[in-house]
């Protein structure tokens, strides 16, 4: 009888053995591998600050700012811009467009300190305008710088106007005051001789009389640039303002031999004031005559294009260069120096005509060519005046008035 085999239980032990090596070594592996990801989680790189979300507090405020704003992450890149720094042009493509823009924001991340500049940068990419800004660079959050941006070009221009206005006000009146001056000495001097006192007498009432028109024409001109200058609107007949105008520059024009002519339509109307519309049309007559031959004629006309009432001065003088036209309206220009001051002239004529137009809404241009004379045109909004059924007794006039005898202006009125 055979003896029989028993199972090799060494085999079966060793694999057993051999397997739960391999499960130890797997979850020894496992192991490592988890603290080795925990320790990454626990020491992970930042994100990028782009993808870094502004504070609230941070959006809210740069909604609410009149300024151009630009935030930038720490690449330079910009993370928001309001819609005004677009419209300025600062920013293209997601980055800041101005190289002087930039060299701010690098000086803040150098220095860690604010920069407030103004920056004269163009205005677009291309032609050559150019716009002054007030730059402000600061640093808004850990990471984030913010760009505010202010458009100051129309301030420095005011502010250069309003200089250059005090600068020539105070010679325009030291010119007058320094000759009455003199003439007084002279005056004093020449005592003894009565044909040289009457002369230099008359000129210092000239120049009295200059320095009168000067500071009248200063007063209508602050008045009419400040805010509500026509608070009160009335219906002004047009045929009634040129009539006084021109009865007004009679003086003027007869010592010139300067003959006026009014014509055009009759009854136009417009909204505004009366007097204002006066001193507009006398001042363009005025310049006319002054700039006239003597012995010749300037017209002056109504004529109601559409809703438009315009009025024409209209003279055969020296005429006034295409290059000068655009700047005959600035205070205190001139484009003939000698001849303004022969004519005593003041610079400011045409600057209140210019204002006076604008603030009945309205405006005043010009057409002219050297040697043929100039064409000066007010143009003004026609008065819109609702028709009123006649009542019964409007209906029924009554007997015919009187005639009276004409008055009004030295002025003869021709035909159209």
């Amino acid at each position: 009888m055979g003896v029989g085999r028993e199972p090799y239980c060494g085999d079966v032990e060793g694999v057993s053995g051999l397997l739960g090596g391999l499960i130890g070594l797997l979850v020894g592996v496992v192991a490592t591998l988890a603290f080795r990801i925990s320790d990454l989680v626990q020491h992970r790189v930042p994100e990028p600050q782009e993808a870094q979300e502004l504070d609230d507090g941070l959006v809210r405020a740069l909604a609410v700012l009149p300024s151009a704003a630009v935030v930038l992450d720490g690449e330079d890149r910009v993370v928001r811009a309001s819609p005004a720094a677009h419209a300025l042009g600062l920013v293209r493509d997601g980055h800041l467009v101005h190289a002087a823009v930039r060299e701010r924001v690098a000086e803040v991340r150098r220095d860690g300190v604010i920069v407030d500049s103004e920056l004269d940068l163009p205005r677009g990419p291309v032609g050559q305008g150019t716009m002054l800004l007030q730059v402000r660079v600061a640093q808004a959050t850990p990471h984030h710088l913010l760009v505010l941006a202010e458009d100051v070009t129309a301030a420095r221009k005011l502010e250069t106007m309003r200089r250059d206005f005090v600068v020539n006000i105070s010679h325009e009146l030291k010119t007058p005051v320094g000759a009455l001056s003199l003439l007084a000495e002279t005056v004093q001097d020449a005592a003894d001789d009565p044909e040289a006192v009457r002369r230099f007498s008359a000129r210092m009432r000239a120049e009295a009389d200059r320095l009168a028109q000067l500071v009248q024409e200063i007063i209508e001109l602050s008045r009419l640039q400040t805010a509500g200058a026509l608070d009160a609107m009335h219906l002004v007949d047009v045929d009634a303002v040129l009539a006084e105008a021109a009865d007004r520059a009679h003086t003027t024009a007869q010592a010139r031999h300067v003959t006026i002519d009014v014509g055009g339509e009759t009854g136009a109307t417009v909204f505004g004031d009366r007097n204002l519309l006066v001193t507009a049309v006398r001042n363009l007559l005025d310049n006319a005559v002054a700039y006239s031959p003597e012995a010749t004629h300037v017209g002056v006309g109504v004529r109601v294009v559409g809703e438009i009432v315009e009025i024409a001065v209209v003279d055969s003088g020296v005429g006034i260069a295409p290059a000068e036209q655009d700047r005959i309206f600035e205070r205190f220009y001139r484009v003939d120096q000698a001849r303004s001051r022969q004519t005593g002239g003041t610079g400011l004529g045409l600057s209140i005509v210019k204002h006076v137009a604008a603030d009945h809404g309205g405006e005043v241009t010009v057409w002219s060519q050297p040697g043929r004379g100039s064409t000066f045109t007010l143009r003004l909004p026609k008065a819109d005046v609702p028709a009123v059924a006649p009542t019964p007794e409007a209906a029924d006039p009554g007997p015919a008035p009187r005639p009276r005898t004409p008055s009004g202006p030295r002025a003869r009125r021709s035909a159209p």
